[in-house]
């Protein structure tokens, strides 16, 4: 057990939000004191002068598949820790490994196995486990195989516990689960839910949220588009309070309609994601994504019939996208990427803010005109 103090920085505060001259103590893993003030530091076995550079929370993924060249439903214990090397390399240092469609069994398998993983100081936290696939609209399947899907099953809810336990969230088409029996035995396990691959209209999307609190993954993606006649899902979320997913790289979502989802939302409900696949910082080249072939150009992966297959984005590109397509500051994109994707996983109370108790995952950051650039990247400090 080690103390670690970090000053002459700016440490962010996700209150105002703002960054605030001061220093920070870590102790065994943990953030055991702040203090603020231009000559504030404290007594510490390490002391880290930060010369004037920022100090943030480490970013949390909430949908992400792998990166490093390998993908979460076929990784061995050892592929696992390659990832979450990069993971936290790159300044995610919590998040939910994401599990596309795959047979039953093996979403059990590979969940199981990417709870057991022990994470290091080097590896970023395999917090919890995102099931995204199996329980998807055909009609809107996206890059998982047809042949994978499976109506929701409010006798699986059971086993899917077992073998991964919680925190848990599955993103599904709810308006498959006509007597919502699925969705009633997730969340009163404590599982969180998002509302994905769907062709749910305006209405179900939002009961769905006013009784179980759902969030909307990858909003945009994979559901009916905005219409006049016809707002769906994304009005929806739009319109609501829910959180909202998503993927910042003008790709998936034009910059302009990133500009109208945060002008809708604003810093308090969007939650940038990667949904990054096994080619993310890798070459271009072939790939593939649950099983399905990927051929990855200019950095864009697809499909061979042409689908966007998860993208190759990371989260600190996201953030500086953010500030780009809507022109707002920093403190605010930074919410998007560390509060809200926590509280919408339902971890806040660890991760996700430098605050007394937190876990101390910290970045380091250089800041200039309106450009964050990871500089290092502490994973539980002080362990």
């Amino acid at each position: 057990m080690s103390t670690i103090c970090f000053f002459n920085g700016y440490i962010y505060d996700h209150k105002i939000p703002s960054f605030v001259k001061g220093s920070v103590l870590c102790e065994n893993g943990s953030i055991i004191d702040i203090l603020f003030g231009e000559k504030a530091c404290f007594s510490a076995d390490t002391v880290v002068d930060l010369h004037g550079k920022y100090l943030t929370p480490g970013f949390t993924d909430a949908h992400t598949h792998g990166r490093a060249g390998y993908d979460f439903n076929t990784a061995d214990t050892d592929a696992i820790e390659i990832m979450l090397k990069s993971y936290a390399k790159s300044g995610v240092t919590s998040l939910f490994p994401t599990l596309a469609s795959a047979p039953f069994d093996s979403l059990l398998e590979q969940g199981k196995r990417i709870r057991e993983f022990t994470s290091s100081e080097k590896t970023a936290h395999a917090v919890g486990v995102h099931v995204e696939g199996r329980y998807l609209n055909p009609q809107k399947k996206g890059a998982h195989n047809p042949e994978l899907l499976s109506p929701p099953n409010a006798d699986e809810v059971a086993a899917l516990l077992q073998s991964i336990s919680l925190p848990m969230h599955v993103s599904a088409a709810y308006e498959l689960d006509q007597d919502e029996s699925f969705i009633k035995a997730l969340r009163s396990a404590g599982a969180t839910a998002g509302l994905a691959h769907t062709s749910a209209d305006y209405a179900k999307a939002l009961d769905l949220y006013n009784k179980y609190g759902i969030s909307l993954s990858h909003m945009f993606n994979a559901m009916p588009p905005l219409h006049h006649r016809e707002g769906g899902a994304v009005c929806a979320g739009l319109c609501s309070d829910m959180y909202t997913e998503i993927i910042c790289d003008g790709i998936h979502v034009s910059a302009e309609m990133v500009k109208l989802a945060y002008k809708c939302k604003g810093s308090e409900r969007l939650v940038l994601v990667s949904d990054s696949m096994e080619a993310t910082d890798c070459p271009d080249g072939e790939y593939s994504i649950a099983g399905l072939p990927v051929v990855v150009k200019d950095s864009i992966a697809r499909t061979l019939d042409g689908a966007l297959a998860g993208s190759t984005l990371s989260l600190e590109t996201a953030v500086n996208n953010l500030v780009s397509f809507t022109d707002t500051d920093i403190p605010s994109a930074l919410r998007c990427a560390t509060v809200n994707p926590c509280r919408m996983l339902g971890i806040f109370d660890r991760y996700g803010s430098i605050e007394k108790g937190k876990s101390a995952d910290l970045i380091v950051a250089d800041i200039t005109d309106k450009n964050f650039k990871v500089v290092d990247v502490y994973v539980s400090a002080g362990a």
